[in-house]
């Protein structure tokens, strides 16, 4: 059968570096972090203090007290995504065949904000027997954004959320890909949420020593590449994407921000939290998204890397980018956004995604701050154009979008400008 033409019509974002779209794509090209001491519990006793939280969200601007009540925090920032996404790509919902709209929405694990409150309190009050909130566990899994943004607008299309831990939200946006090329759905909103900055959030992922402890320097704690890199400040936030069928686009005369051309997907199959230290994986996804868009090598101009600060995982995901692409890859330009927003984990495919569409329309890629010195490990080639510290203008035509997740899990998504 031949594919349908899958295009981007709508983005959304709340992100650490704001509250919309506009402003958090202003603040990255500005290299600003958006790190700082975390207040959303008291961390003083934490290895890790610091963390990128969303700053000033106010659930009332999106829906009623009632309703915020029976919301985790995570689909709070959700469906706020996907509201601006709905506006930015202008559709009009009274006309539009909502039987023909799905969502599809990622999280890599939900709602923990909520689980480690009701678990706390049930073990605090113990004595008094269980009493636990009726809306716990709606609140709780990890496929309830998805159901709500559905609920909400009445979208009867697909609809489930996919987990793959940081790769997440991209394997979201490939299935929206695929379910539109193959004549499933005219358009789904696909993305994906998080809100981890907790106490077992955080204390977890100190336990398994990932996260920065540049406790006296929060801005400058994410630094994919550079030396003195000590592990990844979390994020939060969610990231939403409008995917439309190219056809159904022009007929209700959308504006069209870049086309989808291609996702792949693979597996380490090597470690639980590591990646595969050649890189493996991360060549195989690459190849099999270029593969799937009918592209080569020298067509990619651009890569927002998976780049989270980590010791190994940078050093992988630099020799899988020249052994993908060789000597193209010295004109590359290549850019972890991580440094400015820290690691949404399942929403970070989303946001970076977002990020990456953005570079096509504005000819414009967004920095890797906080870039000091480089590491003396030789499989890091600092010949490669990692964009460090300041954007670059430069016309980018088609562009890669990396993520990996623990349990190897891996996914790479290929857009490029639109032409008729």
């Amino acid at each position: 059968m031949e594919l349908k033409r899958v295009v981007v019509t709508g983005l959304g974002a709340i992100s650490p570096l704001g509250l919309n779209l506009t402003e958090t794509w202003e603040n990255v090209l500005q290299g600003k972090s958006g790190a700082g001491p975390i207040t959303h519990f008291d961390a003083s006793m934490f290895k890790t203090r610091f963390a990128c939280e969303v700053k000033g969200f106010d659930p009332s601007k999106y829906f009623d007290r009632k309703e915020a009540r029976k919301l985790d925090m995570y689909a709070q920032y959700a469906i706020a995504a996907a509201q601006e996404a709905i506006e930015n790509c202008g559709v009009d919902l009274e006309t539009l065949d909502k039987d023909e709209v799905g969502v599809i929405f990622a999280a890599g694990i939900g709602g923990i904000q909520t689980f480690e409150q009701e678990i706390g309190y049930y073990y605090s009050h113990e004595e008094q027997g269980p009493k636990f909130n009726p809306f716990f566990i709606p609140k709780m899994i990890s496929d309830i954004a998805a159901g709500q943004i559905s609920i909400m607008y009445g979208f009867r299309g697909p609809n489930f959320s996919t987990t793959s831990a940081c790769a997440s939200s991209t394997n979201a946006i490939i299935d929206a890909f695929n379910y539109i090329r193959l004549g499933k759905a005219n358009m789904i909103l696909a993305g994906g949420a998080e809100a981890t900055i907790t106490p077992g959030g955080v204390g977890g992922f100190n336990a398994l020593t990932a996260l920065s402890t540049r406790n006296d320097d929060p801005t400058g704690a994410s630094r994919p590449f550079s030396a003195s890199r000590d592990g990844f400040v979390m994020g939060e936030g969610s990231g939403c994407l409008i995917l439309e069928e190219l056809d159904h686009a022009i007929a209700r005369g959308a504006n069209i921000l870049c086309e989808v051309v291609g996702g792949g997907m693979s597996a380490d199959a090597y470690h639980l939290t590591a990646t595969h230290p050649e890189g493996l994986g991360a060549i195989l996804v690459m190849k099999r998204a270029l593969k799937d868009a009918g592209m080569n090598p020298e067509d990619i101009d651009y890569i927002n890397v998976h780049g989270t600060s980590t010791p190994v995982g940078d050093i992988s995901e630099s020799k899988a980018i020249k052994e993908v692409f060789g000597e193209h890859a010295y004109n590359l330009n290549i850019s972890s956004t991580k440094s400015m927003t820290g690691h949404l984990l399942g929403a970070a495919g989303a946001m970076e995604a977002i990020f990456t569409i953005l570079s096509l329309v504005n000819d414009i890629v967004p920095p890797t701050i906080n870039f000091t010195e480089g590491d003396e490990d030789p499989d890091i080639d600092y010949k490669l154009n990692f964009t460090f510290n300041k954007a670059q203008k430069r016309t980018v035509d088609a562009a890669l979008s990396n993520t990996f997740g623990f349990g190897g899990h891996n996914a790479s998504v290929i857009v490029k400008k639109y032409s008729k």
